[in-house]
């Protein structure tokens, strides 16, 4: 298996706090899901630059990779990853919160490049992901589909009715990435409704699982890297990750799951942010 360098570490890194930056300019104009989107960013960085098979002059490529954000809330992380990868003009993400802009409050495939599913209405992404990959099996075609949830979207019936069909079908080019922040709007999951163990139930229902911290790079990288863990299965990733991480204040805290911030308060969220990169940035191959 192949390892990521230090040189690799750096650019994962460095490329993920750019796009919380980005993040947060774009939320001048508008509140916004960021705690999700902080939390899951990192994944979707390594996903993008290490392991999606994609092109962005050819977004609709019949061989790439799909990737699909169920938790379609978190699409400002997308939209920044997507910018950055060159699917589209950065100047477009400058419009979030604005009448007829095309980075929506959730991700619309008819508006932007990139986009495969519109998504937003919890629990429909691994369906339709499970979906696709029976296509690809169908067409002959060795794609591969990720779709990402988060954990309090698995209260969703709807999630456990696509795991269990996944399992039945033996789909092996699909791979469930869960963003186990352990927080959604109104509280804890756990509190919430508990869904506990992901892995567990995912393994019942017929699927190879492994759990990693999904902020560390090499862990997130290397796990990628070995789907399908089992031939004849699907993956899940179960995820532990803390919501907005990265800007100190918010994190762990539900009342960030979605955040107005008055405009003269995001230059102070930006400085914090790169705080933390730079303190990262220090134990970088260490």
């Amino acid at each position: 298996m192949s390892r990521l360098s230090a040189d690799d570490l750096k650019m994962l890194l460095e490329k993920s706090y750019m796009c919380r930056e980005n993040i947060l300019k774009m939320m001048r104009n508008a509140e916004g899901h960021i705690g999700g989107a902080f939390s899951s960013l990192d994944m979707i960085t390594v996903l993008y630059n290490k392991i999606l098979r994609h092109d962005p002059k050819n977004p609709k490529w019949p061989q790439r990779d799909r990737f699909i954000l169920s938790a379609g809330h978190k699409c400002l992380a997308l939209y920044a990853v997507l910018a950055d990868q060159g699917y589209f003009d950065e100047e477009i993400l400058w419009t979030y919160g604005q009448f007829m802009t095309k980075v929506a409050m959730h991700p619309e495939e008819k508006l932007l490049a990139g986009i495969e599913f519109p998504t937003g209405s919890l629990g429909h992404g691994l369906p339709v992901a499970h979906a696709i990959a029976l296509a690809a099996r169908l067409d002959n075609m060795d794609y591969r589909v990720f779709a990402m949830l988060g954990d309090g979207e698995c209260a969703e019936g709807s999630v456990w009715e696509a795991a269990m069909s996944a399992g039945h079908y033996k789909t092996d080019n699909l791979v469930a990435i869960i963003d186990k922040n352990g927080l959604q709007v109104n509280g804890s999951t756990y509190d919430v409704m508990s869904s506990a163990p992901l892995q567990d139930k995912f393994k019942a229902f017929g699927w190879s699982t492994a759990v990693i911290d999904g902020h560390d790079f090499s862990q997130v990288y290397e796990c990628l890297e070995s789907v399908p863990f089992e031939k004849g299965k699907p993956s899940c990733i179960v995820a532990n990750t803390t919501k907005c991480k990265g800007l100190d204040f918010a994190e762990g805290k539900f009342q960030y799951h979605h955040w107005h911030c008055e405009p003269d308060k995001i230059d102070e969220a930006i400085d914090i942010v790169n705080l933390a990169k730079s303190k990262e940035l220090e134990n970088v191959g260490k």
